[in-house]
């Protein structure tokens, strides 16, 4: 008998699920199909370096059908759930449904930027989730510069070259350290925006930054982000945005066309679309053994999922939790059809890395702390061994050797992935770029 089995999610949950079955169970025990809405993996951690253009876009992702050899890829969502008869429906890009039967399901759709109602933010900021995303940011950053220094607008400028974010979490200060090293070195192009100079603010609404670190590090990150002109504003809120400026809850307001939104992330919104339980989050209920409470066959993990923490509570929405829940869920799963023991998930997190930007981070494994250049280099080095793919590793190490001594690309490439129509007057209005706000 060959069970059929649905993974639902190629992130880092899911591809390294189906990884591990294709490891572990024979070739003809099992049908193995993994839903995903692109065909490749995201190295998310290399976000904030694809967007400074430190590395080449598509370096950062890896081809599903690259690293999966026998698991048949469908490029859909998973939006509907039958428990009773086992199945679940699959919405492809054009629209067309397919039903796929399974005897066991993973869940791994992973998460999306959480949003909250703060007036004008989802008109008029942009998040820092996707590829789609880093490579808006970095084209925005260019067109910002290239219109500061064109103008002789002093207020203008002011909201061209004013960038904020908001979150000072893993993905903030990693986003905002890269992206302000990327334009500080961009300037020696643009000497009338370079005499009226840059701000870059950060608003975090808790007292500290990176709560997840020790706070020495935490403050360590600041002292360094401060020492490079960016301005930290902690227990601060938003409380709403325009098209040319940001209300903060100190009652000032800053003029910027460009506010990122890096404060958290939310369960994948198809899960509201399936049979399955969840918590007051939005997260999938489950074990210890990543099974999902009260259906049979049902295993989810990653960002979707609430999974019991050894250290207490539950683990958080990193990466590296992630991939170390996938073998756990795939050693049960192949144990429920007969192959192998179960296992608990017993990983208790004691690393982490926060990369700011020029050849220095933070870092914590176990009790011991870094922070500078080792810190930086610890970082590039476990990162390393984490991307799948041997072609993937070797372009990623190119692509930082390159770097070293050659200034960053400057070409603005946002007209890329969006033709424009057939018809002249496409160019009477200077093409089919994004407009800046």
């Amino acid at each position: 008998m060959a069970w059929n089995i649905v993974i639902a999610g190629g992130g880092f949950a899911g591809s390294t699920v189906a990884r591990e079955l294709e490891r572990i169970l024979p070739r003809q025990s099992a049908r193995l199909s993994l839903v995903n809405d692109v065909n490749f993996a995201l190295y998310t951690p290399f976000l904030p370096e694809a967007a400074a253009g430190t590395l080449e876009p598509r370096h950062v992702v890896t081809p599903l059908r690259d690293i999966l050899k026998r698991t048949n890829l469908r490029l859909g969502v998973v939006d509907m759930h039958d428990p009773e008869a086992k199945t679940v429906g699959v919405t492809g890009h054009s629209g067309e449904s397919e039903t796929l039967d399974y005897d066991h399901l993973v869940l791994a759709p992973g998460s999306i930027s959480r949003s909250l109602p703060i007036p004008g933010l989802s008109e008029h900021a942009v998040g820092f989730k996707s590829l789609a995303d880093a490579i808006y940011l970095r084209n925005h950053v260019i067109e910002t510069l290239e219109l500061a220094n064109s103008t002789e607008d002093s207020a203008l400028r002011d909201k061209l070259l004013t960038y904020v974010f908001i979150g000072g979490g893993y993905s903030g200060l990693e986003a905002l350290a890269e992206l302000q090293d990327f334009a500080a070195d961009a300037m020696q192009h643009y000497p009338s925006a370079r005499l009226h100079g840059m701000r870059w603010v950060l608003v975090e609404a808790a007292p500290m930054v990176l709560p997840e670190v020790d706070p020495g590090l935490a403050e360590y990150a600041v002292r360094e982000l401060r020492g490079r002109g960016i301005d930290i504003k902690m227990s601060t809120t938003l409380e709403e945005v325009t098209e040319d400026s940001v209300k903060i809850s100190t009652g000032e307001s800053i003029p910027t066309r460009t506010v990122v939104w890096t404060a958290g992330v939310a369960p994948h919104p198809s899960l509201k679309k399936l049979a399955v339980p969840l918590d007051e989050r939005g997260k999938v209920k489950v074990d210890c053994r990543l099974a999902v409470e009260g259906l049979e066959g049902v295993w989810a993990l990653g960002d979707a999922a609430a999974v019991p923490d050894p250290n207490g509570g539950l683990c958080p929405p990193t990466a590296q939790h992630a991939v170390r829940q996938a073998p756990v869920a795939a050693a049960n799963l192949a144990a429920a059809i007969g192959i192998g023991s179960p296992r608990e998930f017993d990983y208790k997190g004691n690393a982490a890395f926060v990369n700011l930007g020029r050849y220095k981070a933070v870092g914590k494994i176990g009790d011991r702390t870094f922070r500078g250049f080792p810190a930086w280099w610890m970082a590039r080095t476990y990162h390393m061994s984490q991307i799948p793919g041997l072609p993937r590793k070797i372009r990623a190490v190119m692509d930082w050797t390159a770097s070293l001594p050659f200034s960053r690309d400057l070409s603005e490439v946002g007209s890329i992935g969006r033709p424009g129509r057939i018809s002249p007057d496409q160019y009477e209005r200077g093409g089919s770029h994004r407009p800046i706000g």
